[in-house]
């Protein structure tokens, strides 16, 4: 029988925060260019570390990829402003038929 030690993993755990060179790797860049690049991807809004652990929150990585490259952006549905449109169109109507009484 094994021993368990608090040392034993029990769970595979898929970490959310990540040291700078995992950061640095998500944007394939090595750590070097990434320290190298890092004051321009601040202000760009690249997300900063925790102040605490001084780790990067790889979901904040991947939103500020998704916004850069737009895919994070709800994209028009046709029922967006429905009701708008049909008011404007309804106005529109009403504009003509009144123009077409006074004729």
């Amino acid at each position: 029988m094994t021993k368990r030690t608090s040392r034993t993993i029990r769970f595979l755990v898929e970490p959310r925060d990540v040291p700078v060179n995992q950061a640095a790797r998500r944007l394939h860049l090595t750590e070097e260019e990434f320290e190298a690049k890092k004051i321009f991807l601040f202000d760009r809004g690249f997300p900063h570390p925790d102040t605490t652990t001084g780790m990067y929150d790889l979901k904040l990585i991947d939103d500020w990829m998704d916004r850069r490259s737009h895919t994070g952006r709800r994209l028009p549905n046709a029922a967006d402003g429905f009701e708008a449109r049909l008011n404007r169109i309804a106005e529109k109507n009403e504009k003509n038929s009144r123009r077409k009484n006074e004729h």
